[in-house]
């Protein structure tokens, strides 16, 4: 008898549908869906899904506790051996709903779970909780990814001892695991050393945490003639969002002309962030990006001028590395443009 697994998906890998999608409540689907096909081939008949569990993104995150509720009903039902969600990759919404199901599942119910992600994916946060297999960025990487988790699987369906995060594939979760290495720390260290003076790619064993600091630039000395720009990361666009910029894991941002404009009104403005309640910020956008002030500012000479543009993009599960782009691809224009400050919002 092969070992009983349940999976969780959301719309998109259950083919229902993109963002415009990502409403749909939880479904309970008998056997194998989209990527589940893989993580059965894996198995090659030790271990079987099941049962599928989908569920819209949008629809986890603005009712989590119901979803959470249905969702541990219909696991306990199936009696499974496993619980598997994801891989989620870099989908931000999709990742945090993977690891607090998967959170959810393995202390209310007690069956051992797993999950796979990209590192930089906010539900990587739980990654001290529950087992997340490190994947790429992209759903490119499935191919990589369901073996990287099929095979993790089986070990915790059969009870083996974990190996070390950098042995079994799972991201590092502050648990030590000691194992014997073939040559002593020694050679391991000259080897070591080495490559890095002959400029070699070589890997530390006992990386350290990194830390990004920006030193911060001069103070402005007189406000009343310095250009002062507005940016933001809480979602505020043109009515309509004619970027189309997403409500989740922000693939670009806005540039968008207030030259002219004293306040953003709740007919010309609203927010496309989907990681908060937008109507306060639609009611009046001046609430996370405040033009209104800055224009009252800007008559009272207190500052010289405001910037005749706004940098915009969505927070909500954006990589670091894609707001590190942004920010380095619009810094260049505001330089440009002989800004002297920027004043960021977010949420």
């Amino acid at each position: 008898m092969s070992y009983r697994v349940v999976h969780y998906i959301n719309q998109f890998f259950a083919n229902i549908g993109g963002e415009e999608m990502a409403h749909v409540a939880p479904e309970l689907r008998e056997g194998f869906v989209g990527p589940g096909m893989a993580l059965n081939q894996a198995w090659k008949g030790e271990a079987e899904v099941v049962a599928t569990i989908v569920c819209g993104d949008s629809y986890f995150a603005e009712h989590e506790k119901d979803a959470k509720a249905q969702i541990l009903e219909w696991v306990k039902a199936q009696k499974p051996d496993l619980f598997i969600a994801g891989p989620a990759f870099n989908a931000g919404r999709y990742g945090y709903a993977c690891a607090n199901i998967c959170a959810a599942v393995q202390d209310e119910l007690g069956v051992p779970v797993l999950t796979g992600m990209y590192q930089e994916n906010p539900g990587a946060d739980l990654k001290n909780k529950v087992l997340i297999v490190s994947t790429a960025n992209s759903a490119a990487g499935m191919r990589k990814a369901a073996p990287a988790m099929a095979k993790l699987a089986m070990k915790l369906m059969k009870g083996e001892p974990l190996g070390a995060s950098c042995e079994d594939g799972y991201m590092n979760n502050g648990i030590r695991v000691n194992f014997f290495e073939k040559e002593r720390g020694a050679k391991r260290a000259v080897n070591m050393l080495i490559k890095k003076l002959n400029d070699q790619p070589f890997e530390t064993e006992y990386p350290m945490p990194s830390f990004d600091h920006v030193a911060p630039n001069k103070a402005i000395k007189d406000l009343s003639k310095a250009t002062i720009a507005v940016c933001t990361s809480g979602g505020i666009v043109p009515k309509g969002n004619p970027d189309h910029i997403e409500s989740s894991s922000a693939s670009h941002y806005g540039e968008y002309c207030i030259a002219g404009v004293e306040t953003l009104t709740s007919d010309a403005y609203e927010t496309a962030h989907g990681g908060y309640d937008p109507v306060y910020a639609n009611q009046n956008p001046n609430r996370v990006l405040p033009v209104d002030v800055l224009r009252e500012f800007e008559k009272e000479g207190i500052i010289g001028k405001l910037h005749d543009y706004f940098y915009t993009t969505v927070g909500n599960g954006t990589a670091v590395a894609s707001a590190k782009g942004f920010a380095m691809e619009y810094a260049q224009k505001l330089l440009e443009a002989g800004v002297h400050a920027v004043i960021m919002t977010s949420t």
